[in-house]
């Protein structure tokens, strides 16, 4: 009943007509309690509220039921339902009072749609509650994943093999022997250098050189070397700058077997006859000019020591050491140089520099190698090899100065 007199009360809000100015705060606050009443009732889940109410709130209308009963000379007998009864006469007030506030009529909506009657009470759900399920928990599919851990790899390995055939040239103070001629050469280079991408390098190079000649105005040598190396370099490098590392170097030197000269019977080189070896402390600098197409290193030895060894000891004068001693010791300085230079797509000049003194005696190679490259297998070298060594005797034509050249062309593969 509550709700009904509250809901009959606004409906007739509009009806009220204010009096004398001081009668309005009186009307204004009870309509306030009024509006505040409607918005409780509003914001709050009512479960037996009933439909019938909304004819009270809808934009007002003019239904026939309220003129109806107010009209029939039973009145509000008709109907025997109390909230139909009271919506109708809280309507047909308002009907008599302010008519000019009517925006819609009964017919009208009718005609529009009509009014469903049976709706009379409210649509509940009935609804039941079963027992409550536990969630089906799907353990995640889950898959081995196998990771590999990779270590880093610091080392970087190189190497060229060919097999050429050369005419050769060689001058007859040669120090180890030979004359010119045609002949064969096997040259195979393998490098392993280590690098940790800090400071640290170690380089690492194996050169060895074998070449076979024949010679008709040799009648006591059916065959000759016209190439022997067995040369180790070895570099230990500390990083000092971008381009500059302090280093510690190592080259030994000798070679496989015995060195002739033509219808000569005596044997002027041979298996560590002589043994070179040389350490040195020094600064190195990375060289990468004109585009990196110039690239190697030059290393500056202010402290070395060169220690050569002949096993041989009749060839001790002969390279330097005293008559019937076996080892000589120097201490001096060092320069060298390793140098590529692709000078063109098929064009290489590979130059090696080796400079060593004593301050008393001076020992300087230089190594220049032409590469021809036709294709990828077939190559034609160019090998100009200059020398100066005032520790051995001095010949009366060339004096300390030595000269090796060749030109081959053969069968080339590097990796």
């Amino acid at each position: 009943m509550n709700k009904l007199f509250i809901s009959s009360l606004l409906a007739l809000l509009p009806c009220v007509s204010f009096g004398a100015p001081s009668d309005s705060l009186i009307v204004k606050q009870y309509m306030d309690s009024l509006y505040k009443c409607k918005e409780v009732i509003d914001n709050t889940d009512y479960p037996d509220v009933d439909a019938r109410y909304y004819r009270l709130f809808a934009p007002p209308t003019f239904y026939h039921s309220p003129a109806s009963k107010g009209l029939s000379f039973r009145g509000a007998s008709l109907s025997g339902d109390e909230v139909d009864n009271a919506i109708d006469k809280a309507l047909l007030s308002m009907y008599l009072r302010r008519p000019d506030l009517l925006e819609n009529s009964e017919n009208h909506l009718t005609a529009s749609g009509g009014v469903d009657g049976n709706l009379v009470q409210p649509i509940k759900q009935d609804v039941v509650l079963a027992d409550k399920v536990d969630p089906i928990i799907e353990d995640p599919v889950t898959e081995p994943v196998e990771v590999l851990v990779t270590k880093p790899n610091f080392w970087v390995f190189k190497g060229d093999y060919s097999l050429q055939f050369l005419q050769n040239y060689i001058s007859s103070n040669w120090y180890k022997g030979g004359e010119s001629n045609y002949s064969m050469l096997g040259i195979v280079t393998m490098e392993a250098n280590y690098n940790n991408k800090q400071k640290v390098k170690w380089d690492n190079k194996l050169e060895l050189k074998m070449g076979f000649m024949t010679s008709r105005s040799d009648s006591l040598h059916r065959f000759k070397t016209s190439e022997d190396l067995i040369r180790l370099t070895s570099k230990l490098g500390l990083q000092a700058s971008k381009r500059w590392y302090y280093t510690l170097q190592m080259i030994a030197e000798t070679q496989f077997t015995k060195g002739y000269k033509s219808n000569d019977p005596m044997v002027y080189s041979d298996f560590l006859s002589p043994f070179k070896l040389n350490l040195s402390l020094g600064m190195a600098y990375n060289v990468e000019w004109f585009k990196k197409k110039l690239t190697g290193n030059i290393n500056i030895s202010p402290i070395a020591y060169n220690f050569r060894y002949v096993d041989r000891v009749a060839l001790a004068p002969y390279f330097g050491l005293k008559e019937g001693r076996h080892v000589l010791h120097d201490i001096g300085s060092s320069l060298t140089a390793d140098l590529t230079w692709q000078i063109a797509e098929n064009i290489k000049w590979k130059t090696r520099l080796y400079a060593f003194t004593s301050y008393k005696r001076a020992e300087i190679e230089w190594e220049n190698t032409f590469s021809f490259m036709f294709n990828k297998y077939i190559s034609a070298n160019l090998f100009v090899y200059p020398r100066f060594d005032d520790g051995v005797t001095r010949d009366g034509h060339h004096g300390y100065f030595q000269l090796k050249e060749y030109f081959s062309l053969g069968f080339n593969y590097s990796f």
